[in-house]
């Protein structure tokens, strides 16, 4: 079964959407975006869903004391770094009972071989784009997910849109698929019926 996950969320009535129409997760980002939101915004979000569905934030080297702060006050179960923190960063986050999804941004095959061995839940696949560390709305080349080796599950993320799953899912099939950018009328204003319709055609593929 694929997994879906809303990112960026700033507003309750988009994540509640995305939650009745059967998203697996939602993501608040923390990290300088259009998309950011503070600590306090994610917690009146995460209160009002229910407790099936996953809250996870996105952060860009911060630093685990920073990280842990925010998780607790905005009721995050997931973190989701998606700077270049290293990977005894993510035992020390794991070790506090939260769960880490680690992204990593490809460019080429040689990306490949360094997220093995990496100790995350899961692990995010990005564009890579000069001076960004994600949010760009770019997709990299699914062709190199054919050389992909991990035994982590894998998520697949960048330049998705309902109409670019069919092309995915022809090469690869992830554990579930993250989208920001492909759910939105402008830069960080999520639409409502984007977000259905992103979500229902992903689980006409399951």
């Amino acid at each position: 079964m694929i997994r879906i996950k809303i990112c960026g969320l700033k507003e309750i009535k988009h994540a509640l959407a995305a939650e009745k129409a059967g998203a697996d997760a939602v993501g608040f980002v923390f990290a300088k975006s259009v998309r950011r939101i503070s600590p306090i915004q994610a917690k009146k979000i995460s209160r009002s869903l229910g407790p099936w569905i996953s809250k996870v934030g996105v952060f860009v080297n911060s630093g685990n004391s920073e990280i842990l702060k925010i998780a607790k006050i905005g009721g995050l179960d997931t973190v989701q770094l998606h700077g270049d923190e290293p990977p005894s960063q993510a035992k020390k986050l794991r070790a506090s009972g939260l769960k880490v999804l680690k992204a990593f941004r490809i460019q080429n095959k040689a990306d490949l071989a360094i997220i093995r061995n990496y100790p995350a839940d899961a692990i995010l696949l990005d564009a890579a784009v000069a001076g960004n560390y994600g949010g760009t709305g770019q997709k990299f080349d699914w062709n190199l997910l054919a050389h992909l080796k991990l035994t982590q599950p894998v998520i697949i993320s960048g330049g998705l849109k309902k109409e670019s799953l069919k092309d995915l899912f022809r090469l690869f099939t992830p554990y579930g698929v993250d989208v920001s950018s492909g759910v939105e009328k402008s830069p960080g204003k999520k639409d409502i019926q984007l977000i259905k319709d992103f979500i229902v055609h992903a689980k006409s593929f399951i």
